[in-house]
């Protein structure tokens, strides 16, 4: 399995070792413009990342977190992976807002937890 891991932060747990013991193939960028750039070139099972809520961050109210953009690339170059997210507990109230736009395989609380990592990235 080929899986997109993206770390603008540090949300994303080391799983390094689960990637191993799952087969899980990882390649891992640190910005969402050198996702979108990964996924033009390649197509992955999975992408793992980090939900931040964008508190009134543009004048025209159309975007809703920091995934949104890459969220749209990813159903043009890569429709068929899935979205594991993590999700800081206090914004999990919002996580509903990008699940009505984009469907999401697994949402993850911070810290996730090791068990429920597993069962996502395997259900992949």
């Amino acid at each position: 399995m080929k899986l997109l891991a993206i770390t603008e932060s540090a949300l994303l747990p080391d799983c390094d070792a689960l990637f191993a013991e799952l087969g899980v193939h990882e390649t891992r960028v640190t910005s969402m413009r050198k996702a979108i750039n990964r996924l033009k070139s390649e197509a992955f099972d999975a992408v793992l990342c980090e939900f931040e809520y964008g508190y009134g961050n543009d004048y025209a109210g159309v975007t809703i977190s920091n995934l949104d953009v890459m969220l749209y690339s990813l159903q043009k170059y890569s429709p068929d992976s899935k979205v594991i997210v993590v999700v800081q507990k206090d914004e999990m109230q919002y996580i509903d807002k990008l699940t009505a736009l984009f469907e999401i395989h697994a949402v993850l609380p911070y810290p996730a937890p090791r068990q429920a990592l597993r069962e996502a990235v395997a259900g992949c």
